[in-house]
This record gives C-alpha cells, sequence and structure tokens, in this order.
C-alpha cells in the first residue's frame, strides 16, 4: 500500500499564524500559505480579509487545510470600535453592517452559481432584506456556567466560578458575560454579572466539564418584544438541590426586573451531554407563567421554553412577508386550490398565509408532534380557519395521503439546515406543482437541492436574501421555482 504524501504545508493539530485575504460562504475566512512548494489555501471560519488569526489547522488535505480559530491577533481595516463585551456569537459585530452584507450577498449567489449550477443568478435576485434592529434583536439567549474561566488579561484558563459563553475554540472553557453583547436585551445582560455572584455566593458548583460534575449548569432566556417579559428556565443537576432555594432565586430575579419576570423555570439535566434540555430530565415551574406570548404580522403566538420559534422576530416578520409575497404573486392559480405547507414547525407561516387568502385550503406538515400541537393552538387563539396540521414524516405523509395529488398548485418548503432528504425531495416533484416556495437557512444545501428541481423542470424566478442573524455569517434565502 503507498505510503500517504506528507503535506508540504501544514499538519494536523499545527497553530499557525495567517493573514485572512478573502470571504467564502458560510464565514470561511481565506488564507493562502507561499513556500517553495507553491501555494496552499488555509480556511478559517469566523474571519475576515484583512485580519492576522491565530488557528489551529483540523482537516488537512492536499489541496486545503481546515482551521479552528484561536484568536484575532490584528483586526481588519475595516473594524469599527464597538460598546459591546465581544464574544463567539457574534464574530462580524466590528464590521459595518453593509460590509457585512457584501459579504453575505457576493458569497450566497457564487453558492448558487458553483453548487445549484445557475449561471444567471444575478438576474434572478430580487431583493437583500435588511434585519429592522441590527442590535439587541435576539429573543432567546443560553448562558453557561463552567468551573473553568478564562482570563483575558493574562490569556489563560482559571479555575473560577463563570457565567457566559464558551470560549472560541474551547469546550470546557467559559468565559464572563460582565456586560451588554449587543446581541440580547441589554438590561438583563449588564444584570448577568450580579446573578453570577448571587449564585457563587450559594456555594455551589458551578459544572466542570472535564469531570463532568457541578451543580449549576445553564441559564435560558427568553424575551417577548410584544409584552417586554423574560422567561428563565434555570438548569441544574439534582445533586444538591435541596440546598438550593428556587422561591428565593425567584424573589431575586423580581427584585432585579420587576413585573419583567414573566416566570421561572427549573430543569433538572443530569446527563453529561451538553445540552440544555435533558431528555431524561424534568421541569417544573417555580415562579409566574411558564409561557410568553410573541406578535407576529397581527397574529399572537404563545411560546414556551421548548418551542422554535424564530430568534429575530421583527426580521421573521420580514423573512414570511417575503415567503407570502412569492406564495401570492399568483393570486388566482392559489384560489379554490391547496397550499402544501411542509416542515411547518408551528405553523407560522400557514397562518399567515391563510389570513390572506381565505379561499385556500392550507396543510401544514411536520414531524415534531409538539410543533404541530403549538400549531393548533395558536390557529384557534387567532380565529384562522382553512387550516389542517398534520404531525407526521414529510416523506411518508406525501406517500400516505394520496388525496392531496393534482390537487396541490403551491407548496411551501421550510426545512431544517440539512435541507431536504433525496428522497423526500422526489416525493415533492411527483405533485407537480405549479410552484415552490422554498425558504433556507442553509443556501448550500438549498443550492444543492436547486439542482435537482432544474432537472425536473423547474427554474428559479426570484431569490432574496434575509438577514435574520447580523454580525454573524448566517443567511436566509428565499426562492420562488416555477414550473417551466
Amino acid at each position: 500500500m503507498p505510503r500517504r504524501e506528507r503535506n508540504k504545508f501544514v499538519k494536523r493539530g499545527q497553530v499557525i499564524e495567517i493573514l485572512i485575504e478573502d470571504y467564502a460562504f458560510g464565514g470561511k475566512g481565506i488564507g493562502r500559505i507561499r513556500n517553495e512548494h507553491g501555494e496552499f489555501v488555509v480556511f478559517v471560519p469566523n474571519t475576515l480579509p484583512g485580519q492576522l488569526v491565530k488557528a489551529q489547522v483540523k482537516k488537512s488535505s492536499k489541496k486545503y487545510a481546515e482551521c479552528k480559530l484561536f484568536e484575532v491577533l490584528k483586526p481588519s481595516e475595516d473594524e469599527v470600535e464597538m460598546p459591546y463585551q465581544d464574544i463567539p456569537g457574534a464574530p462580524y459585530i466590528q464590521l459595518p453592517i453593509e460590509k457585512q452584507h457584501e459579504y453575505k450577498k457576493k458569497s450566497t449567489l457564487e453558492l448558487f452559481k458553483r453548487i445549484g449550477k445557475v449561471a444567471d443568478i444575478e438576474t434572478k435576485f430580487d431583493e437583500f432584506v435588511k434585519s429592522p434592529n441590527t442590535f439587541h434583536y435576539r429573543n432567546k439567549m443560553e448562558y453557561g456556567f463552567s468551573a473553568i474561566g478564562y482570563n483575558r488579561e493574562l490569556k489563560t484558563d482559571v479555575d473560577e466560578f463563570t457565567l457566559g459563553f464558551k470560549k472560541r475554540g474551547t469546550w470546557w472553557c467559559g468565559d464572563n458575560l460582565n456586560r451588554d453583547s449587543g446581541l440580547f436585551d441589554a438590561e438583563f445582560e449588564n444584570h448577568l454579572k450580579a446573578i453570577r455572584t448571587y449564585c457563587e455566593a450559594t456555594g455551589l458548583d458551578p459544572w466542570h466539564a472535564p469531570k463532568k460534575e457541578g451543580f449549576f449548569r445553564y441559564l435560558v432566556v427568553r424575551k417577548s418584544y410584544k409584552t417586554n417579559k423574560l422567561l428563565f428556565n434555570l438548569v441544574t443537576t439534582s445533586h444538591d438541590l435541596s440546598a438550593f432555594d428556587l422561591n428565593k432565586f425567584a424573589d431575586y430575579l423580581v427584585e432585579l426586573f420587576g413585573e419583567r419576570v414573566a416566570g421561572l423555570l427549573h430543569t433538572i439535566n443530569d446527563e453529561v451531554g451538553d445540552r440544555t434540555i435533558a431528555t431524561t430530565g424534568q421541569i417544573q415551574l417555580i415562579y409566574g407563567e411558564d409561557k410568553i406570548v410573541e406578535e407576529l404580522l397581527g397574529l399572537n403566538f404563545e411560546i414556551s421554553m421548548k418551542s422554535f420559534f424564530q430568534t429575530n422576530p421583527k426580521c421573521a416578520e420580514k423573512l414570511y412577508s417575503k415567503v407570502i409575497e412569492y406564495a401570492l404573486e399568483n393570486k388566482e392559480a392559489i384560489d379554490n386550490s391547496i397550499v402544501l405547507d411542509l416542515f411547518c414547525g408551528t405553523g407560522t407561516i400557514g397562518q399567515i398565509l391563510a389570513s390572506r387568502a381565505s379561499n385556500t385550503k392550507i396543510v401544514g406538515v411536520d414531524i415534531v408532534l409538539s410543533a404541530i400541537e403549538d400549531a393548533k393552538e395558536n390557529a384557534k387563539r387567532n380565529n384562522i380557519e382553512g387550516l389542517e396540521f398534520y404531525a407526521a414524516d414529510v416523506g411518508k405523509f406525501l406517500t400516505e395521503h394520496p388525496e392531496f395529488n393534482n390537487k396541490i398548485r403551491t407548496i411551501i418548503l421550510d426545512p431544517a439546515r440539512a435541507g431536504i432528504a433525496p428522497k423526500t425531495l422526489k416525493k415533492i416533484i411527483k405533485l407537480n406543482a405549479d410552484r415552490l416556495v422554498y425558504v433556507s437557512c442553509n443556501p448550500a444545501t438549498q443550492a444543492r437541492d436547486t439542482e435537482q428541481l432544474m432537472h425536473a423542470g423547474y427554474v428559479i424566478k426570484k431569490l432574496s436574501l434575509v438577514d435574520q442573524f447580523p454580525h454573524t455569517a448566517h443567511i436566509e434565502t428565499v426562492v420562488l421555482f416555477e414550473k417551466n
């Protein structure tokens, strides 16, 4: 067996310093190593052209290497000072928003050319939809406790009670959030240091990731932009639970935030896996209500801790408006027909569409039973008729309900990041709908599916980009396909 040729530029595990020269889709900065052997490409996520960074090689091939970012040693000339504490969840917060939009648009359209084989994608481009709020736009945050913290001055990890986010590039080390990050609720985040002090004063230990032990694990917070209320979920292990007064902690939150506190839940998570909601744990209401209400385009939605709901609700209104605009572009074509809303979640899109197209029957399908139950409740609360919701696997549903064959003219698709399974996509194509409105939080998988849809006779009529997550590499796309 021939011996594998050694990489002449980098080796796995090596820590390198490299200048980022270009930007690829998904927030991957491109650096290049040049030596007597030639030129070698290095990808480093969450970096920008002009930055000098320290990164570790995770994967290496003959042509390129994938790295993990450790630290930005020198900023790009495009970056500006911000009054917020930097966190891994906002790697581009110091880059002016117009420049962020420029990078996102260019790299996404290139993706449709390269993967989707759409050579004239620029002619299909409709609109770049900006987030109404550039800062403080998120309605949910998860803050982690850790027994290992990061000392920013010494640039090393230390043993200390920490509450904030994981230090970039590590799984064992926390980084205290001491002030507003610019992403979530400013009043809450400016009080997080006080909450950390309160918890530390109990003498109970924060979670120690390497040892997989400790009491405090997470503090999860949801916010309603309609009511300005905050819903809290404290996640701990059961170990030493009797030593912690949950009611007293609820009183402390009310002392800090007053009537803004909608409720406090407590979740027991004794699993060693790094997730907030344990599959075997239990959740208990300690104070107030277990849900908050949010409004989207005039409709009210009840949101629990477990509910999936758009993280940037103000921008979600713009996203959904674009979906509805595409679905209703040919209004006569959907009158007295069935619109299929696949991967519908809590049924938000279907409900908004039903409120604007009274002569249309909308059928929503999602595999998550709790989401479908929420969808039914929300539709009832909003007095919307003409909706049917089914908890089913999308692929199986299309086979098990032949009564919808040849009656569906429009299909709305909003799959998870992995895109649509090839078998399911074939079943969707067989329904022979006139138009598809495909929403994606991962344009890479959408571009992949585009090639298959084009082979089946669909063409892209319009494409819009929606900036749901400013200061990150994420971008959502809405594509209108029509049968050629």
